[in-house]
């Protein structure tokens, strides 16, 4: 991904994390390991209505066996194959060898600082986790496995123009809501 950055220099919204074309078709493949059905990733998908106040989507999923990263973003339309639109209101990166929890924003082309403010690291190789991502009155709200990891303030509106997720990384999606 882009760093972040700081002062007048100015960074072009990236997102590197896709190696491959994404189209907001769902992919669907067979995991024969797990014997579960998998979108698969790079993901990008439209948000039916957009964001709102009270709406809630959840990633279910699971980290692949030699994670280095992967990438939840929202973002205000779907933007050009590998490259999302130059508003992006989150971006959950999960940094493994790190350990690291970071969100940021891109407005307006320009990304943000990382927020790096996680009390915990809940994501393990191999191991399954549910992402939420609760949208209230300021912010958004992040849980794993039924724990608020972190909230993350509005930067992008109006909400309902937040219209695009986007997954891409070491991980394997089992189920978008």
């Amino acid at each position: 991904m882009a760093e972040s950055t700081t002062g007048k220099e100015k960074k072009e919204c990236e997102f590197d994390g896709a190696s491959n074309v994404v189209d907001d078709r769902q992919r669907h493949c067979s995991d024969k390991d797990t014997e579960q059905t998998s979108l698969a990733v790079p993901f990008s998908g439209h948000i039916q209505d957009g964001m709102r106040i009270g709406k809630r989507l959840t990633v279910v999923g699971v980290v692949e066996s030699r994670p280095d990263r992967f990438y939840i973003l929202l973002s205000r339309g779907p933007g050009l194959k590998q490259k999302p639109p130059s508003d992006v209101a989150l971006e959950l990166c999960v940094r493994m060898k790190e350990r690291q929890v970071q969100c940021r924003a891109c407005v307006s082309g320009t990304w943000e600082d990382a927020e790096r403010a996680s009390p915990f690291f809940p994501f393990i190789a191999n191991q399954p986790f549910r992402i939420e991502i609760s949208c209230e009155q300021s912010r958004f709200r992040i849980f794993v496995d039924g724990q608020q990891l972190l909230n993350f303030r509005h930067r992008v509106s109006p909400l309902q123009d937040i219209d695009t997720l986007w997954i891409a990384g070491a991980l394997r999606i089992t189920k978008l809501g």
